[in-house]
């Protein structure tokens, strides 16, 4: 039997979030070094079109709660070019997206 290539139907997504979501107190204590220039954020992987993971999580369908309540578009700028990959790169992808937007001054969420 021949075996199956790995499927790259896995994605990293970053969504703009409201400058409001900077008054929770959890938010702004995992980005202290924000830049205020700069964009809040959210980073996520799945398996899903972005842009129907970012209507699910505004449904509050497995939703995370800053993109729900805060949640304005995707920044598909920012991850595009990444995408699609398969699982594992995915999970690593959003861990080092997130910490590259860090560095670069933006208050970051990843889940």
């Amino acid at each position: 039997m021949a075996r199956r290539r790995p499927s790259h139907h896995y994605y990293v997504y970053v969504v703009a979030l409201s400058d409001t979501v900077w008054n929770e107190a959890r938010f702004r204590r995992s980005n202290p070094d924000y830049r205020f220039e700069r964009p809040c954020v959210y980073v996520g992987m799945t398996g899903l079109d972005p842009d129907l993971r970012f209507d699910r999580h505004k449904a509050d369908i497995q939703a995370n709660r800053y993109v729900r309540d805060y949640g304005l578009r995707l920044m598909p700028e920012l991850y595009e070019v990444f995408n699609p990959m398969p699982y594992d790169g995915a999970r690593d992808m959003e861990v080092e997206l997130a910490i590259g937007l860090r560095e670069a001054g933006y208050a970051v969420w990843q889940a």
